[in-house]
């Protein structure tokens, strides 16, 4: 396997990062000094496309709105907006819903009106094409993407094709045929001078960037190991319906079936897989090794996925990332990352160590679920759209190896894995049988 280009042109890995992130930091800044400056400029009508929990915890956030809007461990949810709640950014507001559930939609809507806020129905849609109607009413100029995974890289590039900016839940896709959707999406937003952010929230969490900031600036020397988890609890899980064909119950239980969630090592552990490629500066060059199973939650119910993985990544210039994740309840729950370099370590979140001395974070620290949109937003009003396609791509195709790496037994590389073809779930999307796919055996599965 050939080294990272960054020692065959003679510039140092750290170097290049830190050069990169300081550029990106000062861009950062300056969206920030002018957002209040230019906020009646650009009045943003968002148009949801997903209207689940974390959709509507995600209008929630981008309004600024005061709520019970909670983010447990063990998932999303959305309690109810409290009774003192109040829109703190008045130039923002929701235009249009769409969901392939009338009753999820209803949700949304209900709470969006104890906030005064009003969809008409004529921007209410429902069905497998809602999406398509939303993007046909002019005035949207904010897409909010959160309906399951499997479906956001066609609706990214639809979203894109139809003049929109972008606010994109994680993880990005769930196969690589999604994958490079998303990046030719990104790149088309490029041009077209298009926003596009990413729900891996860590990337605006101020602790999050300073600390990883002070890494890429030499704080920890270079990078020789680091560790990722997430382990925690079981998530929640919707007991079928006799009335459900099997395509709703999949859709309403869309994390145990991996054509909708791609596994929770991609759906969930994308964020510490994310910090991981974020800290050294690039993906890894392919998942040496793997192990996981289906060990605890084997009731049908739990759809086809594995609910626990750990997986070796070999990432440039020998860097090695152990990765480790976890639904299982009655565990010791660990969520979090840890990177060390010739000269110390850190969390990545708040803290380094190194020459016997320990810095910590202690600055302001805003909830990052609402800067992730003041940060894109404030961007397309200064006219550099923040474009996040890329990282979020490459953070979800970090998780498809890793699962496929134990799906299969065997290692993964990311070179010859994107060259893969395989499309997850049904050609045709309509409500009746879809038998779910067997579980898959190591040795046995092969991937294509």
């Amino acid at each position: 396997m050939a080294r990272s280009s960054f020692t065959r042109s003679g510039i140092s890995r750290r170097r290049f990062v830190r050069d990169t992130t300081l550029a990106a930091a000062a861009t950062a800044v300056s969206w920030r000094m002018v957002h209040g400056a230019l906020s009646d400029d650009f009045q943003v009508k968002i148009g949801l496309i997903g209207c689940g929990g974390r959709g509507t915890g995600a209008v929630l956030n981008a309004l600024g709105a005061a709520t019970h809007v909670i983010y447990p461990s063990a998932g999303y949810h959305t309690e109810d907006v409290a009774e003192n709640a109040a829109v703190a950014r008045p130039n923002i507001r929701v235009a249009a819903l769409a969901d392939v559930f009338p009753d999820r939609l209803q949700a949304c809507r209900a709470q969006l009106e104890k906030l005064n806020i009003r969809i008409p129905d004529e921007h209410c849609f429902t069905g497998f094409d809602a999406y398509k109607q939303l993007l046909a009413v002019e005035e949207i100029n904010y897409v909010i993407l959160a309906e399951p995974p499997h479906f956001r890289p066609a609706h990214l590039m639809a979203a894109i094709e139809a003049g929109k900016h972008v606010f994109m839940e994680k993880p990005a896709a769930v196969d690589v045929p999604g994958v490079k959707l998303v990046m030719q999406a990104g790149e088309l937003a490029a041009q077209k001078g298009l926003g596009i952010a990413a729900g891996t929230q860590r990337r605006h969490q101020l602790s999050y960037r300073e600390t990883i900031r002070r890494i890429q600036d030499g704080a920890i020397g270079e990078i020789i190991y680091a560790k990722a988890y997430w382990n925690g609890g079981e998530i929640w899980v919707i007991e079928r319906r006799p009335e459900w064909s099997d395509m709703e119950w999949q859709l309403r239980n869309w994390n145990y079936f991996t054509w909708l969630s791609g596994d929770h090592i991609v759906e969930q552990h994308v964020h510490n897989l994310d910090v991981m490629n974020w800290v050294i500066g690039t993906h890894p060059i392919r998942a040496v090794s793997g192990i996981g199973g289906r060990q605890v939650r084997t009731d049908p119910k739990y759809g086809n996925i594995f609910d626990h993985f750990a997986v070796e990544f070999e990432y440039p210039n020998g860097v090695t990332v152990f990765s480790q994740c976890r639904q299982i309840n009655g565990c010791q729950n660990i969520v979090g990352e840890e990177v060390i370099g010739s000269k110390g370590r850190s969390d990545c979140a708040q803290s380094i160590q190194a020459a016997g001395e320990r810095w910590r974070y202690r600055g302001e620290n805003p909830n990052p679920y609402e800067r992730e949109h003041e940060d894109l937003i404030a961007s397309i009003r200064e006219g550099k759209p923040i474009n996040e396609a890329k990282n979020v791509a490459e953070s979800t195709m970090t998780g498809i190896i890793g699962r496929e790496a134990v799906y299969s037994g065997q290692a993964i590389s990311w070179d010859d894995a994107m060259e893969s073809t395989t499309r997850l779930g049904p050609e045709r999307y309509e409500f009746g049988p879809l038998p779910v796919p067997p579980v898959a055996m190591p040795g046995r599965y092969r991937f294509t």
